[in-house]
Order: C-alpha cells, then structure tokens, then sequence
C-alpha cells in the first residue's frame, strides 16, 4: 500500500467513524465516548498527513508514532461501544475491522521508521 492510499484510507475511515457517531452525540450515555471516537479517528488521519509534511526523519517517526496512538485510541473507543452494549454489532463491525487493519498498518510503519533511525 502506498502512502497516498494509506492517507486515502484513513481519511475515508475517519469519515465513516463521524458518520457513525452522529445518533451516539445525541444520547447522554454515549456522547462523551462519541467524541472521544471522533477526535481519535480524525487526528490518526491527520498525523499521518502531517507525518508526510515531516522536515526530518525524526519528525515523521513521531508522527507516525502519534498516528498509530490515535489509531489504537478508536480502536479503544469502538471495542468500548461494543462491550458495554452501547451500538450493535452489526454497525461496528466494519469499523472495529478498519480499526485493526489501520493499527497494524500503522504498527508496521512506526517500527520500520524506527528501525531505519537506528541505522
């Protein structure tokens, strides 16, 4: 996968994740972890974007970094929904799916870059 269609990916993903939120804002008890969601899944998108922009190596390793932490995050948030019985399965399920990919995806990428600071 290219980055592009990695940015293309995750920008796509973080889309789907506000889409899915909207009727959780509505309800007491899911609107603080809605938001959460939402802010998580949106800023693992725009640090990978940003991680592309890096002026240095070590730049685009932290970004990375922070990326696969955000992703990690949502994947936190949409097993958290689940498990408290807070959305269906039905409508999580492609998205906790994404999630993981993306928080494997991003795992990769964080230790490669890691890997070739080192040398």
């Amino acid at each position: 996968m290219t980055p592009e269609e990695l940015r293309g990916r995750l920008a796509t993903f973080a889309t789907e994740v506000e889409k899915f939120s909207r009727p959780a804002l509505a309800r007491i008890e899911t609107r603080d972890v809605a938001l959460q969601l939402r802010r998580s899944a949106t800023s693992t998108a725009a640090n990978h974007r940003a991680a592309g922009r890096a002026r240095s190596h070590a730049e685009f390793t932290s970004k990375i970094g922070i990326a696969l932490e955000e992703a990690d995050e949502t994947l936190y948030w949409l097993e958290h929904l689940n498990n408290c019985g807070l959305a269906t399965a039905d409508s999580l399920l492609s998205l906790l799916t994404e999630a993981r990919e993306l928080v494997a995806i991003l795992t990769t990428s964080t230790q490669t870059a890691r890997r070739r600071r080192r040398g």
